[in-house]
């Protein structure tokens, strides 16, 4: 059975290391499944960059370090994800204003990854983003992408 290709968008990242939060347990165990070889995981040089502006020292090679001990496949900028990123703007998927949000939405569809993991609940993983990415994807030449939490992907068989 062919595993699924993820993409992990920032928030997951972040979430990993904030014990007090929601969602942090299905968090830990997203990567526990993603070491144990359950996923494809990937992650892209708009999250690097994102990460690597994190104030937090301790925190930001904590979070970069799990890309390398898990593995994570980091996927290059292109203009292709650009081209896709603008788009969404043109058709109101995603606002102006949250370019890196489009940016992982686009990165994910443009590599053709099965879902993009999401704690961003006000621009990636919403509603209207799930609604309107898929046709806007469509016009663009690329399939639908899900958009979902660590909590829909895991082993939940506990």
């Amino acid at each position: 059975m062919r595993k699924l290709r993820i993409y992990l968008e920032t928030t997951v990242f972040n979430r990993y290391f904030e014990p007090e939060r929601d969602n942090h347990r299905d968090t830990v165990r997203l990567f526990e499944e993603i070491a144990e070889g359950k996923f494809e995981a990937y992650t892209s040089a708009y999250v690097i960059k994102e990460l690597l502006d994190t104030a937090d020292e301790q925190k930001r090679n904590e979070m970069i370090q799990l890309v390398s001990r898990h593995g994570i496949i980091i996927l290059d900028e292109s203009d292709e994800t650009e081209t896709l990123a603008e788009a969404y703007v043109t058709h109101g998927v995603i606002t102006k204003p949250h370019y890196l949000d489009r940016l992982h939405v686009a990165c994910a569809s443009v590599n053709t990854l099965d879902a993009i993991i999401s704690l961003n609940f006000s621009h990636i993983n919403r509603p209207k983003t799930k609604e309107l990415s898929e046709p806007v994807n469509k016009i663009y030449g690329y399939g639908k992408i899900y958009i979902g939490t660590p909590m829909e992907v895991i082993d939940n068989d506990e």
